[in-house]
């Protein structure tokens, strides 16, 4: 049940011991840095003075800026002793860099290997990783992770929806890592090739790298018959194995051991509450190479601390539930991407694909949301499609609080890709 007991079964107030004896390490570590040396003595804060985990506050938050811009600054060990550097995709600007030392590659390996074995993988077990190698750090970071364990790992990469099933059925593969949108993508794949994946020896799905709904996770369970765990990781603090889902699929376990947890409001930059949303503010407790303190993420979320059946004391953290930089503003309204997949996906008759397309006409703001519908759903019964357009609007409505213009299609009109989907597309500073 447990990959490292002595850890995973701490009490909290054993737990904050630890963080405490960590975070003062990690504070003589990082004075190692210029970025960093310099941040502590404006703060007045070192190792020596620490007298809780609150004492961290004095300390200025890290950001993807000060990443872009000082870097190699950040560094504790000259970059010689780094032996790999893995880089975020850069979608909202320029990519960030962040250099691991062997020391840092094993650990990171070690906190993969507890996630998956928490979720029932096991020596013995044929994983197929489905997620793109290179500079992500989610194909890597599950590779490694999947060899530590012992389970005979299948490095397919992304994409080659084909091979994909030939590998499955081949080697009998019992767990796979997927994106959410491409496990759905790749049912009309087994479609085309006449195989059951519920015939499949799969039992579990690692799902990640984007946001995604609780009724998008069950669809994929029940397409495949099998339990899809939700994880959640980012370049900055290592790559996946940050938190993770238990079998209780409640929420997903921080590892406090390695990441110290902090959830803000955005705004205010105080902490939250449980249950409340905010910020997720991390630093690392025992990276060697490149710490980062207070690292703002910008992605949304709350936090659960009370404690798991599963017996691990360690705060649980909901679904992402979106990022304070990919907010949409729509007539002076904030909406989430993820709320509009939450609507869409809770109604039986919407396929797999959708399509929203932000519009400005005549200095009006539209939003236009491209629904497909299940081809049993969709037939001529023109009375039938006009209620079904009319609910999926009140729904969109009801969650976003503006009225969208729903157009239903058949399904595989909307463009679909291998890679992580396009659900989202700004026209209004377009021409």
């Amino acid at each position: 049940m447990y990959w490292d007991a002595a850890v995973e079964t701490l009490s909290a107030p054993q737990l904050e011991e630890l963080q405490l004896q960590r975070l003062r390490a990690i504070l003589r570590q990082a004075q190692q840095s210029p970025f960093y040396r310099q941040r502590l003595a404006e703060a007045g804060l070192n190792s020596d003075n620490l007298r809780s985990l609150g004492d961290l506050r004095r300390l200025p938050f890290t950001t993807k800026d000060d990443l872009r811009s000082r870097g190699l600054d950040m560094l504790t060990v000259p970059l010689t002793e780094m032996v790999r550097l893995h880089a975020s995709s850069g979608t909202t600007g320029q990519a960030t860099v962040i250099y691991y030392t062997r020391q840092d590659i094993a650990t990171w390996a070690d906190l993969v290997a507890r996630s998956m074995y928490m979720t029932g993988v096991r020596p013995g077990d044929v994983f197929q990783n489905m997620m793109g190698y290179g500079l992500f750090t989610g194909g890597l970071g599950f590779h490694y992770g999947a060899e530590r364990l012992g389970a005979l790992t299948i490095p397919a990469g992304a994409g080659n929806s084909k091979r994909q099933v030939q590998l499955m059925r081949q080697f009998g593969t019992t767990c796979i890592h997927i994106i959410p949108s491409y496990a759905l993508y790749l049912l009309s794949t087994f479609g085309e090739a006449g195989v059951d994946p519920l015939e499949l020896p799969l039992r579990i799905a690692f799902v990640g790298a984007e946001p995604h709904s609780e009724d998008m996770r069950r669809r994929i369970e029940a397409a495949y018959g099998l339990k899809a765990y939700n994880s959640y990781g980012l370049s900055e603090m290592n790559g996946p194995g940050v938190a993770f889902e238990c079998p209780e699929q409640n929420g997903m376990h921080v590892w406090e051991d390695a990441f110290l947890l902090e959830v803000i409001d955005p705004k205010s930059l105080k902490p939250v509450e449980p249950g409340v949303v905010g910020e997720l503010v991390f630093t690392n407790l025992n990276r060697q190479g490149m710490p980062l303190l207070r690292y703002r993420t910008r992605d949304l979320a709350s936090y659960d601390d009370t404690p798991c059946p599963c017996g691990r004391a360690c705060k649980r953290l909901s679904r992402i539930q979106g990022r304070t930089d990919d907010m949409i503003i729509l007539k002076g309204v904030n909406i989430f991407p993820l709320q509009i997949e939450r609507v869409l996906m809770g109604m039986p008759e919407v396929h797999t694909n959708y399509l929203v397309e932000l519009k400005r006409e005549n200095f009006n703001d539209l939003m236009l949301v491209k629904v497909e519908v299940r081809e049993s759903f969709f037939h001529e019964d023109l009375r039938y499609l006009t209620g079904l357009r009319k609910r999926v609007t009140e729904a969109l409505k009801s969650e976003l609080l503006v009225t969208p213009v729903v157009e239903l299609v058949e399904p595989g009109t909307l463009p679909t890709t291998e890679g992580k989907a396009v659900r989202i597309v700004d026209y209004r500073n377009k021409g």
